[in-house]
């Protein structure tokens, strides 16, 4: 309850309500992109000030082989499950921006972190990073075997009627495409360039840089979040009319994610903060950077789906209910590691 009382989340919530009354209230385009940039640098400044005091160690290594062990193993189970129910392009899609992770979600949740004075890696940061691309990725696979399959069953059928009436077959989009894409974005460089910019200033740049990546961060938040209720209230209509089944996903996939994130975390005996993290990470979806690659990558897919669900169910679960729940769990299983 105490997480609802925080002024970012009450953002979140009024924006929520604005947009439930279809109140004219908007935040231009530009401004909106400036704060999620904003956002990235400050995070990736607040991670490699950290990251200057602990410095690469095994401990690091291990928290980022984990995020991408959950990066590859949540679309692969996504998929597995959705396509019993929706179409393959469909399933895929979900999958990938299920198994990709939210920058939004993360930034609360560090904010939660540092209000309730739970200490955390600023590796997390560039373990956020690294569990971006591998959905995408696999996504791409998937509609490509999917696209294969289809034209083969196509050219079986020979040069009759069936043939005249098929939709035109797309290529396979190039893999090779899609990771220039996903490592040259260039919020995600931002957000890798300002660690690398606080782990070599250290201490000094921190003080430097504190009215900036400190002082502000919380009214910026609030701002940014004030945002996406506004977003997630006018992309909830979407969702009416869906299966029972992809709701429940929407629901319920995020928890099952950070049941592996917490499970992992265990096995690898993480702090809370970092085990915390990584479950926040595992159970969050990307509304941004995935659904702007699927458009051009898998045009087959319903957009209004993969959409709407992650931003219209999934992220406000998470910020209103979800990170004040992962961060107990976390807590509770893994602080004895830490002993």
């Amino acid at each position: 309850m105490q997480n609802l009382l925080d002024p970012a989340i009450l953002f979140f919530i009024f924006g929520v309500l604005a947009g439930a009354v279809k109140s004219n209230l908007e935040i231009p385009p530009a401004i909106s992109r400036f704060l999620s940039l904003y956002l990235l640098m400050a995070l990736g400044l607040k991670g490699g000030f950290a990251l200057s005091h602990s410095g690469l160690t095994a401990h690091v290594g291990i928290s980022l082989a984990a995020a991408i062990i959950l990066a590859i193993c949540t679309p692969l189970l996504g998929y597995a499950i959705l396509r019993r129910f929706v179409s393959g392009f469909d399933a895929a899609a979900v999958a990938a921006t299920y198994g990709s992770v939210s920058a939004v979600t993360f930034v609360t949740a560090v904010q939660y972190l540092e209000n309730q004075q739970v200490s955390y890696g600023g590796h997390m940061a560039a373990a956020m990073a690294l569990m971006e691309s591998p959905a995408i990725i696999m996504a791409v696979v998937f509609a490509n075997a999917l696209r294969q399959k289809a034209a083969t069953g196509l050219s079986h059928q020979g040069g009759g009627v069936a043939a005249l009436s098929a939709h035109p077959h797309k290529p396979g989009v190039s893999v090779g495409k899609i990771l220039h894409e996903s490592f040259t974005d260039g919020a995600q460089l931002l957000l890798l360039g300002a660690m690398v910019v606080g782990l070599i200033t250290g201490d000094a740049g921190k003080t430097a840089m504190q009215p900036f990546s400190g002082d502000l961060f919380k009214g910026m938040l609030s701002f940014f979040l004030l945002d996406m209720g506004l977003m997630a209230a006018r992309n909830l209509p979407q969702v009416k009319g869906k299966s029972p089944v992809l709701i429940a996903y929407a629901v319920l996939g995020p928890i099952v994610h950070a049941g592996l994130a917490l499970g992992l975390a265990f096995v690898l005996s993480l702090p809370a903060g970092d085990g915390a993290l990584l479950m926040v990470l595992a159970a969050s979806a990307s509304y941004i950077a995935v659904p702007a690659v699927l458009r051009y990558a898998l045009p087959e897919a319903n957009p209004s789906l993969y959409f709407g669900l992650s931003l219209g169910v999934t992220f406000p679960l998470n910020i209103l209910l979800g990170i004040p729940v992962y961060v107990a769990l976390a807590q509770a299983v893994l602080q004895s590691g830490v002993k």
